[in-house]
C-alpha cells in the first residue's frame, strides 16, 4: 500500500475549489487502485491537499501518467509546483 500526499497553493477561494473537486469526484472514484482519497485544508490561506491511498506503486505510477493527474494544476488554479510525498506503508493498525 502506498500513501501519496500532495500539498498545493491555489488562487481559488475555498468554496470554488471544493466545487471543482466535487465535479471531478467521479473521475477519482473510477481510478483503478485508488482505495481512498482525502481532501484536506492546510493551516495557511489558499493551501489545500490530497491524501491518496493506493493499492500499489503500479497504480500510483499509472495515475501519474494520466490526463486526470496532469489536469490538476489547471483545475485548481495552482500558484506554484505542488509538494508531493510518497510513503510506503509498512503495516496498518486496523483492517
Amino acid at each position: 500500500m502506498i500513501i501519496q500526499i500532495i500539498k498545493l497553493k491555489s488562487k481559488l477561494p475555498e468554496e470554488e475549489l471544493l466545487r471543482r473537486a466535487k465535479e471531478r469526484e467521479s473521475q477519482f472514484k473510477s481510478l483503478p487502485g485508488l482505495l481512498q482519497k482525502y481532501y484536506v485544508k492546510l493551516d495557511q490561506p489558499g493551501q489545500f491537499g490530497g491524501i491518496y491511498i493506493w493499492d500499489s506503486e503500479e497504480s500510483l505510477k499509472s495515475y501519474g501518467k494520466s490526463d486526470l493527474a496532469s489536469s490538476i494544476p489547471e483545475a485548481y488554479d495552482i500558484v506554484e509546483a505542488p509538494n508531493i510525498e510518497i510513503l510506503n506503508v509498512l503495516f496498518k493498525l486496523r483492517e
